[in-house]
């Protein structure tokens, strides 16, 4: 992937375009895994750089991964107990979930590790990990400010705790659930309002008892998990360019099959159709415990909008596309409460409030939120800043522009969708070669 992407104005989508496997569902397949005894396959995984990232640390760790065709994988478990210590540390390159998500299974199993990222990951808060896996008995040191590297130390076996997370985040929750899973007596974490619950899903796959539901989740440590076979869905997050790209492009039409829509992820369908877009589920079936359903899209005008604080958490990832979606809407679309795109792979609210200014929309910030005002797309340079999801979504925001767009430092794209520039062109987006 360049780091530079040039998109010409106009077009419209049409066609089927297939998505790639579930990022958050495709590291949970492999780390669980490696845990689990004997071998899981895993189908429809995703190959971005992220989930590449948490294969290679587990390899570091003794954990044999057989990458087949088409997102087939062989994950040859170790056990609960069976992680070896690396011999470097673990450089998890762009990935908060790996890094947050293995503190857990490493302060767990026991085994001692560095992780390390890319500058991006380097930025990101560490201590809403570190902090409740110390009141476990981890020991675990961060960088001053709380950021990476992390550093945990192996040898200090767990007590379970009661967790109240004070911000909602799948990834916390599923660093002490994981954590848990080895710590003595039962661990119990409540969340301020739901969050992706793919860690508890798929404990339950490999066999493993978690009580969860109604924003609260419990683990009994020592158990023990048995392989698997993992079938992943496709992306609602990566689905999400597409809806908006459809969505506000005259005389567009997409099928998108096979798409999770897991109860938990799903806040960008119900903001998007609070918006006015056209989109249908159909072939609604399970893929696994996952549920799946096949999408489609269809332009239609859409109106700026509150947009209801029970869906934030239900859309973190997707609010790029939001923003872009509601540019190109009738009106005022208003965001709070959602302080949390501040520390994701960018400052989500800062860095796409200086694209749409530099593209001739309107936005006012906040410290949890953003407003934004419809208004006529120009062409124009943005900088991504080495977030993938900014990336994508600017490049749908040419579909509407009277001129090119140029988006800088996108590179990131392969990290969660290597495959975006090629599908995007082959439904109608006129990609610069």
């Amino acid at each position: 992937m360049n780091e530079r992407l040039e998109v010409r104005p106009g077009g419209r989508l049409a066609g089927t375009v297939a998505v790639p496997g579930d990022k958050s569902v495709s590291h949970r397949a492999v780390m669980l895994g490696a845990l689990a005894d004997g071998v899981t396959e895993v189908s429809g995984c995703l190959m971005g750089e992220d989930v590449v990232s948490t294969m290679d640390a587990f390899r570091a760790m003794g954990v044999a991964v057989d990458v087949h065709a088409a997102g087939r994988l062989s994950v040859h478990g170790v056990g609960v107990d069976g992680l070896r210590t690396p011999g470097a540390p673990l450089d998890l390159g762009n990935s908060g979930t790996s890094m947050r998500l293995l503190a857990g299974i490493l302060a767990g199993a026991g085994v001692g590790a560095t992780l390390t990222g890319d500058a991006s990951l380097s930025r990101r808060p560490m201590k809403r990990v570190a902090e409740p896996l110390g009141r476990m008995g981890a020991v675990i040191e961060t960088a001053p400010g709380g950021t990476p590297p992390l550093v945990v130390a192996g040898g200090h076996p767990l007590s379970a705790i009661d967790y109240a997370l004070p911000v909602a985040s799948a990834q916390v929750k599923s660093a002490v659930l994981l954590a848990g899973l080895f710590a003595a007596g039962t661990t119990r974490v409540s969340e301020p309002a739901p969050t992706r619950d793919h860690t508890e899903r798929m404990l339950g796959a490999f066999g493993v008892e978690v009580d969860y539901g109604g924003g609260r989740a419990a683990i009994r440590g020592g158990q023990r998990l048995a392989a698997a076979e993992i079938v992943v869905p496709a992306d609602i997050s990566s689905a999400a360019f597409f809806l908006v790209g459809a969505s506000i492009t005259p005389d567009s039409a997409l099928h998108l099959p096979g798409i999770g829509v897991n109860p938990t992820r799903t806040g960008i369908l119900e903001i998007l159709a609070a918006m006015g877009a056209d989109i249908r589920r159909g072939a609604e079936r399970r893929c696994g415990d996952e549920p799946v359903a096949d999408l489609e899209v269809r332009a239609a005008p859409l109106r700026g909008i509150t947009i209801p604080p029970h869906t934030v958490p239900l859309a973190i990832d997707e609010f790029p596309a939001v923003f872009v979606a509601a540019a190109c809407a009738e009106g005022t679309t208003v965001l709070r409460g959602a302080e949390e795109l501040r520390h994701k792979e960018s400052d989500r609210i800062a860095v796409m409030a200086d694209g749409l200014a530099a593209l001739g929309i309107a936005c006012e910030t906040f410290a949890d939120g953003i407003a934004i005002t419809g208004g006529r797309l120009r062409g124009g340079r943005v900088d991504a800043h080495g977030d993938h999801r900014i990336a994508m979504a600017f490049a749908m925001a040419a579909l509407r522009a009277d001129g090119p767009v140029v988006i800088d430092n996108a590179a990131a794209i392969a990290t969660s969708f290597p495959e975006f520039t090629a599908r995007a062109a082959a439904t109608g987006l006129g990609i610069v070669a």
